[in-house]
């Protein structure tokens, strides 16, 4: 018999009465749906059922609240954690990746035995140095004594306008506008870092307290860098107050002198500085005599110094742009998304009459004309194999000619790139100096005259004119922004001048407006002083800039950074680049101690000793390293260990031959040497 037992299927049901009577009424009732589907069409028809709500699209403006709040979220996050976790976190994490860090100079020479010994003067360089609020108007309400400078900058993002006026000095004047009164912060705090996290003379300063040094052998001589040098001491009589410090730092210090450490555009401060403390009163001086100096300094230790300006402040003011600017340009200065960011930069600093201490001095001996220039040949680019070697010579031309296209650096500003690489005696130039300016570029425009600059008044003929004229050095430079700039320049020219003297010893040189040229004034009297050059080398830096006609209308501003024009060398971005620390070109920083201060000359007539310390870049290795110790960068050269070793020697002592005399990297004594200039 079989396992499998299947399934019989079920009989059918028999008929009955009672089947056929329920059919019956199911046809019934089938009857009656009909009848009441005939009423249903002539009533009204029964309510939708309830839609189900559509999602709302996700705009551009949740995406950009979502990120901002996703960033804050994570800022805020990894700044619990950065002051959560212990103080020799980094250190550690460092030490594991790159092996154990050398000591901090103050630590390694506190152990050779080094202690305090010269009283210390900090010289801050431009919008390093901390301003805060007196006096303002309504809309700084509860901004008294507040930073508007350095710190978090928390006003820039609360009320950007409000800050560029309270920001800004009076056009006519160059000092304080009616109502307003923004004066510099005191003491180290002044400028020991310029924002939260991002030192400047921080690391310095903890140094040297590793050997003694504490406030009352340290000063910061903190000044208002937006104002001209001589009107500090007109305003705030910031001078006189460096002068009684350094006097009173002597004296209390067992009659040491002091060793001065400025940095950036400090250096040209304290140049003005020393003429301005040995001229007679009456003059405009502090009238501490010829011999202060040699009595009260012993070294000037001179950081990042832009002795014979640089171009970075040419194209400033010209445009408001730099090589980082010039790629932002569309977005910055865009009328479509209301920043108009640029011409309120404008309309600010070309009422800080310091930025024109740092126009090129020297003219076109120092910076070179339209076929030549002292840096020519220089070859930002060198081939290296993978291994690091250099590729020959022969190799390179094979695969790049440079020279097929040399920097023309001379022509520091250039009307397209084929104006900056053509032969001067193919380029046809109009001159512009007395062209007619035309019309204003946009009369009835409301957002022009809401963010004026002085190019509202130059009209479409004085754009044109400006460039027709095609290639400018460093003596065309002056012309041309006294044309696009005049009331500008009608202010910087009777506070600085940027030619070369012929006689030094005629009386008109004991003006004011000379004191910080140093081709236009000589050295203090005083032969036992030390006068150090130092700087980083190795970054490449803005030496000359092709620009072209803006295609935007009306109030823009009418002239840009051409940011396209790139070639295999030294052009990047519009801008041509030469050896320096990013900010200041070797032949700025070196050339008046490599040799128009060498020896005795004409400019240093008592035979100062100087010294050109040169420090090659070398970038962090890791980020856990910050801002690194090896950096020749313009700011960032101040946390440079062998830099702070260097000033901690000397401020404890050691002349500039224990330092080992000069250290030169760059191409500084080749370059000077084809500047014919008489000494």
């Amino acid at each position: 018999m079989s396992s499998v037992t299947r399934r019989r299927k079920p009989h059918p049901k028999p008929h009955t009465d009672t089947d056929t009577d329920t059919t019956k009424h199911n046809d019934d009732n089938n009857d009656t749906t009909k009848h009441n589907d005939n009423n249903n069409d002539e009533s009204p028809p029964p309510p939708p059922p309830p839609k189900r709500k559509e999602r709302q699209r996700w705009s551009c403006v949740d995406s950009c609240c979502w990120m901002i709040g996703l960033v804050c979220c994570i800022w805020w996050l990894l700044l619990f954690l950065y002051n959560a976790m212990p103080a020799s976190f980094p250190q550690y994490v460092t030490e594991a990746i790159t092996g154990p860090l050398p000591d901090p100079p103050g630590v390694k020479l506190q152990k050779e035995g080094l202690r305090v010994k010269h009283p210390v003067v900090f010289v801050p360089g431009i919008v390093t140095g901390g301003l805060e609020l007196w006096e303002g108007h309504q809309c700084a309400e509860g901004l008294f004594r507040k930073r508007l400078w350095g710190g978090t900058f928390g006003e820039v993002y609360k009320r950007p306008l409000c800050w560029v006026e309270h920001m800004s000095l009076d056009n006519e004047t160059g000092l304080d506008p009616p109502g307003i009164r923004v004066r510099p912060v005191t003491g180290l705090v002044a400028a020991d870092y310029f924002a939260a996290g991002y030192f400047v003379w921080a690391v310095l300063i903890a140094n040297l307290a590793r050997i003694g040094y504490e406030e009352k052998t340290m000063y910061m001589a903190a000044y208002d860098w937006r104002i001209s040098f001589q009107n500090t001491e007109l305003r705030d009589q910031t001078l006189s107050r460096i002068k009684s410090n350094i006097e009173l730092m002597v004296a209390t210090n067992g009659g040491n002198k002091v060793v001065v450490i400025p940095h950036s555009m400090g250096v040209l401060y304290f140049l003005h500085f020393m003429k301005w403390v040995e001229a007679p009163a009456p003059m405009g001086g502090g009238g501490g005599g010829p011999d202060w100096c040699g009595k009260h300094i012993k070294a000037v230790m001179n950081i990042g110094g832009p002795f014979l300006g640089v171009p970075k402040a040419v194209s400033g003011l010209f445009s408001s742009e730099a090589k980082d600017v010039a790629v932002a340009r569309g977005v910055l200065d865009n009328d479509f998304l209301g920043l108009q960011t640029l011409r309120h930069v404008m309309r600010m600093t070309r009422t800080w009459d310091s930025t024109m201490s740092m126009i090129p001095k020297g003219g076109d001996t120092i910076w070179g004309g339209l076929d030549w220039s002292s840096e020519e040949g220089y070859e930002c680019n060198k081939k290296l194999r993978h291994n690091g070697s250099h590729v020959s010579e022969h190799e390179n031309a094979e695969k790049v000619d440079y020279h097929a296209k040399k920097a023309n650096y001379g022509r520091i500003i250039s009307f397209g790139k084929d104006v900056a690489e053509k032969p001067s005696s193919e380029i046809e130039r109009i001159d512009f100096r007395d062209a007619v300016k035309g019309n204003n570029i946009a009369p009835s425009n409301a957002s022009c005259r809401d963010v004026w600059t002085e190019y509202n008044d130059l009209g479409w003929g004085g754009i044109k004119a400006v460039a027709d004229y095609k290639a400018y050095t460093a003596d065309s430079i002056l012309d041309l922004l006294q044309f696009v700039a005049p009331k500008m320049m009608q202010r910087g020219s009777a506070h600085f001048s940027y030619g070369i003297a012929e006689d030094l010893d005629d009386p008109k040189y004991m003006h004011y407006k000379y004191w910080s040229n140093p081709l236009e004034t000589k050295l203090p009297d005083a032969p036992d002083m030390e006068i150090y050059s130092m700087y980083g080398v190795g970054i490449p830096t803005e030496r000359a800039y092709v620009y072209k006609v803006s295609s935007s209308a009306e109030c823009h501003i009418p002239f840009q950074i051409d940011a396209s024009a790139s070639d295999e060398n030294c052009l990047q971005g519009g801008v041509y680049l030469v050896n320096g620390d990013e900010t200041v070109p070797v032949l700025s920083a070196g050339y008046m101690c490599a040799k128009g201060w060498r020896g005795k000359t004409r400019f240093n007539p008592s035979g100062i000793k100087t010294y050109i310390r040169e420090y090659s870049h070398a970038p962090p290795a890791n980020l856990l390293e910050g801002r690194g110790t090896q950096s020749g960068a313009h700011v960032d050269i101040m946390g440079n260990f062998a830099l702070i070793e260097d000033v901690i020697r000397v401020a404890a002592g050691a002349p500039g031959e224990d330092l080992g005399g000069d250290q030169i990297y760059s191409d500084i004594l080749k370059w000077s040497e084809k500047i014919n200039l008489q000494l």
